[in-house]
């Protein structure tokens, strides 16, 4: 990565540091209070006026740092200027749980390079855990760097999961579920994407997997776990874009178990 990249996403960990400060006051703030929330498309899919009271301050921000750079944030429409960086946001990964008073949620932030990720940024507030990594750079935990695990065995492996919203989806994944429940040390539903891809990262899971995600999902963790020194490919075993929709990550020693037992099927 060329110099004027790594500069630019220098000054990108600043900008998300202040924003992580502010928008993570909020949430606090009114976290385990009564707020409005809405069916956002399909139920039980939720947005609260909290997503967008984090997203505007945000969206004003990098706007006004990055005004040449396309923004892709979960609640309002694309910012488009035709760039070559594109963010992709997501003010409050995890709203049923900040909504039932559960404290695993986050704010997640990925920067984007003619698709490729070249920054990642996930603060979860009441955990007061920041994940962070810049490509080549290596990635981090409240400033320590962090890896995955060496775990071999996919039988002895701790794994997450999540589920989509709508019937479809959720039966396909009920099918991976059974299977890796009974072939893992155990399997988790955290409630965030963001943070599951962190916590492979940081050597909490040895795996991951999920279908029906979306960039702003995704964008900010990817880069985390692959400069964590783990893997990230889509279902096929081939190279997962922030788009692919379905994504595994691991350590990267289990990679090819897991793709071994999704690909049992054929969707």
């Amino acid at each position: 990565m060329d110099s004027t990249t790594i500069s630019l996403s220098k000054k990108a960990l600043k900008l998300c540091n202040r924003l992580a400060g502010k928008t993570g006051s909020i949430l606090k703030k009114y976290f385990r209070r009564k707020i409005k929330s809405y069916v956002k498309d399909i139920s039980p899919n939720l947005v609260t006026e909290i997503d967008f009271k984090c997203e505007e301050i945000i969206l004003d921000a990098i706007s006004r740092e990055f005004p040449g750079h396309n923004i892709i944030s979960e609640e309002t429409k694309t910012v488009q200027i035709d760039s070559d960086y594109t963010w992709h946001v997501d003010p409050l990964d995890g709203t049923i749980n900040y909504l039932r008073g559960l404290p695993f949620f986050c704010v997640s932030f990925g920067l984007l390079y003619r698709s490729e990720p070249i920054f990642g940024y996930v603060h979860s507030p009441v955990l007061d855990e920041t994940f962070w990594a810049i490509k080549g750079k290596g990635a981090f935990l409240n400033g320590k760097k962090i890896s995955v695990t060496g775990e071999r065995k996919l039988k002895h492996s701790f794994l997450v999961t999540g589920f989509p919203y709508h019937d479809k989806g959720r039966i396909r994944n009920l099918v991976y579920f059974n299977d890796f429940i009974m072939n893992s040390l155990a399997v988790r539903r955290v409630g965030s994407a963001a943070l599951d891809l962190c916590y492979v990262a940081s050597g909490v899971f040895d795996g991951f997997w999920e279908i029906d995600l979306k960039s702003w999902d995704v964008a900010g963790g990817i880069l985390i776990v692959q400069e964590a020194m783990g893997k990230v490919s889509d279902f096929k075993g081939g190279k997962c874009s922030v788009d692919s929709g379905e994504i595994v990550a691991t350590n990267g020693l289990i990679h090819s178990q897991m793709l071994k037992m999704i690909n049992k099927y054929d969707y």
